[in-house]
């Protein structure tokens, strides 16, 4: 079985690699016509897509996930139409493909450029998030390249529908349908296949907990990049203005909590926490979030005492840890021991504390006066995001067309040859 298993998914990516090689010519306006085909196809068969996410979310349900997984498998005619939306956005954007990074002709009169190309076949390995396989396809096809995309059995008849969607669009506008494929869900070993085809696939980009960021990233032969949880932190500074803090810290815990840009801890300036620890407890309780708090947050009615494990805690839900330190270095301090390296905001009115914290602070994101809830692809600008990479090397923050690509060099000579040593 798990031969045939493995043989089903490099068969898949015989197919992807295929595909790319002819998408790498396709025009960007026949790439551009595929993703408002794909845009209007979701649209028009939102219905039969609302249906399949009907059957995930009833045995999602019966099988007693959380409410909080569950809002993420969730799919609304509102989340289908944002979806289509993001597809028609990444359109408008500029094709990266072909873009010259740098170029000059060398003192020989040999013309050299660097330019932007597709990774070929990109693998995606991600949990119940059915709005990724539409983000994904889309973003991988701008881009050039092929996607091979392995989604959870807790959205498979989402993304069983929302792929045959897809495909159907690509298609129709002459372009291969296995440009955006989708591999078997039900047993792990297809992961597992999927991440050691090395000369198959280019590269694998995991999305989802820990564990199974984790999985991918220690068991791949394939390079890949990490897209890992968040910790998010909100400091609020001693100058900081409180009502802009209390909205923030408010906007960065509650708008979504599912989310891994969602706050999970609070830091408060000692200089103000006589203020804003009871005036922010009371505002978080009043949203039915539960504050897992130090000694000084302890002292607030309904407030759990904080164990050294809430610190490091994604919690995904209605619960945020929260802390007094006596200093900005304190809380970057914090941040640097227990944070994930996703998004840190500030509050503050003092400028050299703001530049001192962004400074200081090792993340891909960092917010002053802001929400961590901007920490996104498509409010980024991008249309869509296939992730948010808390790696430093080749991508880093909300990944997009442009993390999609690698270079090449390619050089024009007349003949030039390269004298012996």
């Amino acid at each position: 079985m798990t031969e045939d298993l493995r043989d089903q998914v490099h068969a898949a990516a015989r197919r992807a690699r295929v595909a790319a090689d002819e998408l790498v010519l396709a025009t960007r306006e026949r790439k551009d016509a595929a993703l408002h085909e794909m845009a209007a196809a979701l649209r028009n068969r939102a219905p039969e897509i609302l249906e399949a996410n009907q059957k995930d979310l009833e045995a999602g349900r019966a099988a007693g996930l959380p409410e909080n997984i569950l809002d993420r498998l969730t799919l609304t005619e509102a989340r289908v139409d944002a979806v289509a939306n993001g597809l028609e956005t990444v359109a408008g954007l500029a094709d990266p493909v072909g873009e010259v990074v740098r170029g000059s002709i060398l003192p020989n009169g040999l013309e050299l450029k660097q330019v932007r190309v597709p990774m070929g076949v990109v693998g995606m390995v991600y949990e119940g998030r059915p709005n990724v396989t539409v983000d994904a396809a889309g973003l991988a096809l701008k881009s050039g390249n092929a996607a091979l995309l392995r989604g959870s059995s807790t959205a498979e008849h989402s993304n069983t529908t929302l792929v045959a969607v897809l495909r159907d669009a690509l298609e129709s506008v002459n372009l291969p349908a296995d440009c955006v494929q989708l591999l078997p869900c039900h047993d792990r070993a297809s992961v597992t296949h999927l991440i050691t085809a090395r000369g198959l696939v280019d590269l694998v980009i995991p999305r989802g907990g820990s564990g199974l960021i984790n999985a991918v990233v220690e068991q791949a032969t394939v390079p890949t990049i990490e897209t890992g949880v968040g910790n998010c932190h909100v400091y609020v500074d001693a100058h900081a203005d409180l009502d802009m803090a209390e909205s923030i810290v408010l906007n960065s815990k509650t708008r979504r909590t599912s989310v891994c840009n969602a706050a999970e801890s609070l830091l408060v300036h000692k200089d103000v926490a006589a203020q804003f620890v009871p005036r922010i407890t009371k505002a978080l309780q009043q949203e039915d979030v539960t504050v897992h708090g130090d000694e000084q947050f302890a002292q607030q009615p309904n407030v759990e005492a904080a164990t050294d494990d809430d610190w490091g805690t994604e919690y995904l839900s209605l619960d945020i840890a929260a802390r007094v330190v006596g200093s900005l270095d304190d809380a970057v301090k914090h941040i640097a021991q227990y944070g994930s390296g996703h998004s840190e905001a500030i509050v503050t009115n003092d400028v050299a504390a703001a530049r001192k914290f962004t400074a200081r602070v090792d993340a891909a994101a960092v917010f002053v006066n802001a929400s961590t809830a901007f920490t996104d692809g498509a409010e980024f600008g991008m249309g869509a995001e296939i992730g948010i990479s808390t790696q430093k090397l080749h991508a880093r923050g909300p990944m997009g067309l442009t993390e999609l690509t690698s270079t090449k060099w390619v050089a024009w000579g007349e003949g030039h040859t390269r004298p012996k040593a």
